[in-house]
């Protein structure tokens, strides 16, 4: 399996994010990516090559234009005022606040376009989202030109970035910009699976209306995990969508039994749906030590996963989420991979 990877994703390197109520150092941090590429290249798993660059056109297909001028402009803006720390927003809004106006200043801004205050834009920023995008980009044109499967090392990750919002880490939504290009590239219906321990909010909002790509999630439970706010299980698609959203919210605690089971059913549901294409969003945040998970995978388990996913026989692009037990990461990761390939 070929797996696409730059060291661009190093210039995201956030000093600090707000958690448990504290300023923490952050822990989606360039380790993880290099960690996972290191185990890549230790089980031989395949050729590992670069991105392609693709521009601005395939990311304004699924985020708004006015969300990528500020992403790209917002270090800029940001230092303008003064300032040559992180980047992070000062309030968000909330029910009874107005919702279509964007601000003009650079603190407005950041408020009116993320989320949370975990997710700090830095220099690099752009530079590395962008980067990521090429690097899910390119694994879908090499699946559309043949390839059974490839890995899309993305860093940072992408599934919790809506059209225009960013935050859980994520500023461009690679699995979902990697789904649209298949659509383009000729696949009349895609599905993406999202088994990364938090809901894939922005993926599903994204296509939330549309019946051409199913959007299947396992994660935690919203009434007691991030992002909280979307994943139960009575979201299902709106208008010509409705039917091809499905979520399994899964309460702490959850091992293999119980979550191998909503995979099973998710394969099911993909398998019947009938897509051309499969993009897996990959987090292995599921795993029993992750530090900020309460899933209680093991690392065999992975192997399964990736055996499980290969019986739907589908074309299938990996795109790389979540997973903080950073020691682990890369064997867990790749188990997913291998696991797929020695099912093939």
């Amino acid at each position: 399996m070929k797996t696409i990877y730059t060291d661009d994703h190093r210039l995201q390197n956030g000093k600090a994010e707000l958690i448990d109520g504290k300023l923490l150092p952050c822990f989606e941090m360039p380790r993880r990516a290099e960690i996972v590429i290191a185990r890549v290249r230790e089980v031989g798993l395949g050729e590992v090559l670069p991105p392609e660059t693709f521009g601005r056109a395939p990311l304004e297909r699924v985020h708004k234009k006015s969300f990528l001028d500020f992403l790209e402009g917002a270090w800029a803006a940001w230092t303008a005022a003064g300032r040559d720390w992180d980047a992070l927003p000062l309030v968000w809004q909330v029910r009874g606040l107005r919702a279509d106006r964007e601000p003009d200043s650079i603190d407005g801004k950041l408020s009116y376009f993320s989320f949370d205050a975990g997710t700090p834009i830095t220099a690099g920023t752009w530079q590395a989202a962008s980067a990521a995008a090429d690097v899910a980009l390119t694994g879908q044109k090499l699946v559309g030109q043949g390839e059974r499967a490839v890995f899309s090392l993305c860093r940072p990750p992408g599934h919790h970035a809506a059209r225009d919002y960013y935050g859980g880490y994520c500023f461009l939504n690679n699995a979902a910009i990697a789904a649209q290009a298949f659509r383009e590239s000729g696949a009349a219906k895609v599905a993406t699976l999202d088994v990364d321990y938090h809901h894939g909010n922005g993926t599903q909002t994204i296509f939330y209306d549309r019946p051409d790509v199913l959007f299947c999630s396992l994660h935690g439970h919203p009434s007691q995990e991030f992002p909280f706010f979307l994943g139960y299980e009575d979201e299902t698609g709106e208008g010509e969508g409705a039917g091809f959203n499905v979520n399994y919210p899964l309460h702490w605690g959850s091992g293999w039994d119980t979550w191998s089971g909503a995979l099973d059913d998710a394969c099911r549901r993909i398998g019947a749906y009938g897509p051309e294409a499969l993009v897996v969003s990959l987090g292995v945040d599921t795993f029993k030590d992750d530090p900020i998970s309460q899933f209680t995978l093991d690392s065999p388990n992975y192997l399964e996963v990736g055996q499980r996913i290969a019986a739907l026989g589908l074309p299938t692009l990996f795109v790389m989420e979540g997973g903080y037990a950073v020691e682990e990461i890369g064997v867990n990761a790749v188990n997913v991979l291998m696991g797929f390939e020695e099912a093939n």
